[in-house]
């Protein structure tokens, strides 16, 4: 079963966002696409360019540039190590924004989205964050803080200027409000795996199909799903459940262990796994 088929939810195609169409086109021609996560300015934005061309190199279709935060409650304690080490360093919201202006425009072919935490856009200006982003090709947000009925600002600004705002739920997410996210999300519904932060590894099992069978349920746009994928074994699991795998502490940690030269051969594994139809999976 391919995956594009989980968008039937009896809304009519021309009711999914743009980027929900671009992502239900891809996977029309692929079984799962792959979405990366960059911490910006960790270890140093020239390693994140490196890290971004690698993306490309392997056919990564989604990546997520997060703009660091001092207390990044959705991510685990890699992550939160890499955030400090950010800000310590000196990055601040705009050389990320000038960062992702390089990136977008050098690799057209990536689907680029931020991720952060509300206070960061408050502080930034939360119409002049958002037309920011939309002008320099900033297909989405990513803000695991910013809980729909308490944004509408965010929303209404994100809605004007075509910029998707990403939604999150989790396997303790009730029905109704799953429904209510799958509702209100913009471009894919971001499934964490499992309740708690990212980085530790999630035991993919019966209870992730649980989830994801709710999700689909009520989906109205693409399924992504992240939070403890670490390799080809956990991609394969998912083959024919969702629609994007996300792959972020892991990336990590192989490059702090193994260097570009490690993420290239990490990328490629995954890419491999991504690439099976799902049909001749298990």
């Amino acid at each position: 079963m391919k995956n594009g088929k989980h968008l039937s939810t009896g809304k009519t195609s021309s009711s999914r966002s743009g980027l929900a169409e671009q992502i239900a086109a891809k996977t029309s021609v692929k079984s799962m696409q792959l979405m990366t996560h960059q911490i910006l300015g960790y270890p140093d934005f020239d390693t994140n360019y490196e890290m971004i061309r690698l993306f490309h190199e392997h056919g990564v279709e989604l990546v997520e540039l997060q703009i660091p935060f001092s207390e990044p409650i959705a991510d685990g304690p890699v992550f939160l190590q890499a955030n400090q080490a950010s800000l310590a360093a000196g990055t601040t919201t705009k050389q990320c924004i000038e960062f992702a202006k390089r990136a977008t425009a050098d690799f057209p072919q990536l689907t680029f989205l931020f991720m952060t935490y509300y206070n960061i856009i408050l502080q930034y200006g939360i119409d002049d964050f958002v037309k920011d982003c939309a002008e320099i090709g900033i297909r989405g947000l990513i803000v695991p803080d910013a809980f729909p009925e308490e944004s509408a600002e965010l929303l209404h600004a994100c809605r004007n200027c075509d910029i998707e705002l990403v939604l999150l739920a989790t396997p303790y997410t009730t029905d109704t409000r799953l429904a209510y996210l799958a509702e209100q999300t913009g471009g894919f519904l971001y499934c964490a795996a499992r309740k708690g932060v990212t980085g530790s590894k999630t035991a993919f099992g019966t209870s992730t199909d649980e989830f994801l069978t709710r999700v689909r349920s009520v989906a109205q746009t693409p399924i992504a799903v992240g939070f403890g994928i670490q390799n080809s074994e956990d991609i394969r699991f998912l083959q024919g459940k969702c629609d994007i795998a996300i792959i972020g502490t892991q990336l990590l940690n192989v490059l702090k262990q193994d260097g570009l030269a490690g993420v290239d051969r990490f990328l490629q594994a995954l890419q491999a796994a991504a690439a099976e139809d799902s049909r001749h999976i298990g």
